[in-house]
């Protein structure tokens, strides 16, 4: 996947839609397994980065205060409580991360998967074409809408999974591209339907799954991935330094292990949140919500950003963990939602 980016900064961080159908509940902070033991301070930097965009009065304050902090396990402790929020779905955390992937300005025998940006009829909200339809009928080959051409058609279409990247380029150097837009078709798990038609386990798909049987299968494979109607368009981040992180939904970078994607129905963008990860790798870790993602829905639904090129792929690529996560709120709004909290 990955996480989508180019939200509107005004969204307030109340996230006063949150579903109806949840329940929220006060944790003590002896309750939140491995806290203690947390690197606060790496926390509270990471808020930082988004903080000061946040609108909300209250949040505002709280962001001023932050920076003058030396004591940030203090800071989180005496400004916010922790806050379980559930909607009846197990949690479930997954990793993404920025591919490294090898491109051209110009198309060739060898480059010859474009990615687009967004076309200018293409509406924020409106439901365009399908991926299958954009594909099909050449929607937008021969417009000027291309970017850069890839060399191959999945490392394409798992960039729109990831919602960003880095390509480097043949003419030498490299550019950076980030979310600009999508067709408004609801994300469909293509590994799911490899389940579905009996080919694999749920537990044997991971994205090297994915990614080899397409490559050995080129036709139903081309087939495969158009199970996915949702297309996702870009454009050039020339703005982000080469040894930061791709933007985030809040439009700023995203820290490696220190950043997640939610769901901001549930859980307010900006808001650090306790992860309790569970798995052959547990994780107990203090985050902070700066993305979203078209297949992270719920409310104990997480994304981990893992980091930058084949290492982190891998180490996302081995995420597919229960476990829990907790909203920290600030005092007022935690206990507007659990009263008598």
């Amino acid at each position: 996947m990955r996480a989508l980016s180019g939200l509107v900064l005004g969204l307030t961080i109340l996230a006063a839609d949150m579903a109806a159908s949840a329940t929220y509940r006060l944790i003590r902070w002896d309750a939140l397994e491995g806290w203690a033991a947390d690197d606060h301070a790496a926390a509270l930097a990471v808020f930082r980065e988004t903080c000061t965009d946040l609108t909300d009065r209250e949040w505002a304050t709280l962001c001023a205060v932050a920076g003058d902090q030396t004591d940030a396990r203090a800071f989180f402790e005496l400004f916010f409580r922790p806050v379980l929020i559930e909607d009846g779905t197990p949690a479930l955390f997954t990793g993404y991360f920025e591919p490294e992937l090898t491109g051209s300005r110009k198309p060739s025998d060898k480059y010859r998967y474009p990615i687009f940006r967004v076309p200018p009829e293409v509406e924020p909200g409106q439901v365009w074409y399908s991926r299958a339809e954009i594909e099909e009928q050449g929607l937008l080959d021969g417009r000027g809408l291309e970017i850069v051409w890839l060399d191959d058609p999945v490392d394409a279409f798992f960039l729109q999974i990831q919602g960003s990247g880095r390509i480097r380029l043949a003419e030498g150097g490299a550019v950076r591209v980030g979310y600009g837009g999508r067709n408004g078709h609801d994300y469909r798990s293509v590994g799911m339907e490899l389940v579905r038609r009996g080919l694999y386990e749920q537990h044997q798909v991971s994205a090297g799954t994915i990614r080899n049987w397409v490559r050995a299968h080129p036709a139903e494979g081309q087939e495969l991935l158009r199970h996915n109607p949702s297309y996702i368009f870009f454009r050039e981040v020339s703005e982000v330094p080469a040894d930061a992180g791709p933007l985030g939904a809040m439009n700023r970078s995203v820290t490696a292990m220190r950043s997640i994607a939610v769901d901001p129905d549930f859980v307010p963008l900006g808001a650090p949140v306790w992860i309790e990860k569970g798995g052959k790798e547990p994780l107990q870790r203090l985050m902070i919500a700066q993305d979203t993602g078209s297949a992270i829905k719920g409310a104990q639904r997480a994304d981990i950003f893992v980091g930058t090129g084949k290492v982190a792929g891998k180490a996302a690529g081995r995420i597919k963990d229960p476990g829990r996560m907790v909203v920290l709120l600030p005092i007022r709004r935690a206990l507007e939602l659990v009263p008598g909290g």
